[in-house]
């Protein structure tokens, strides 16, 4: 798959399997939605999840995409940087998790519940600059 093709399935698309790697080395493997911006995955998660406690301990991280055939596929990897997690509805965390919103779902009926609950929910945002992509058509 040319690279431009890999480009625009990660772009099109928002759901994805996030991979990461447990203490003993072996995968865990995550259904996820995500927004690629600026050659930057970002991903909303809880703080206390096996992914967010993976990514802290070993920021490697893999993205599967697959087209809706299933026969292309996308894997974009790189290191993750993880946000500070949502301490108030106002911090820059719950700015990014708001245009992460907007990205996949579009506008919401109630921003200040969304922000609220974003704190509740102990949210933040994994970030990974894709380094490397590979695929196939």
């Amino acid at each position: 798959m040319a690279e431009e093709g890999m480009q625009r399935l990660l772009q099109e698309r928002h759901q994805g399997v996030l991979v990461t790697l447990k203490r003993d080395g072996r995968p865990q493997l995550s259904n996820i939605s995500y927004v690629l911006r600026d050659g930057v995955i970002r991903i909303s998660v809880t703080d206390g999840r096996a992914k967010t406690a993976n990514l802290r301990r070993d920021p490697r991280a893999s993205l599967h995409v697959t087209s809706d055939d299933f026969w292309s596929y996308v894997v974009a990897e790189g290191e993750a940087e993880l946000t500070p997690v949502a301490a108030d509805p106002g911090d820059a965390t719950v700015d990014e998790l708001v245009d992460y919103y907007r990205a996949v779902q579009g506008e919401h009926d109630d921003w200040d519940d969304y922000r609220s609950a974003m704190v509740r929910d102990r949210r933040l945002i994994i970030r990974i600059p894709v380094t490397h992509t590979y695929g196939m058509a």
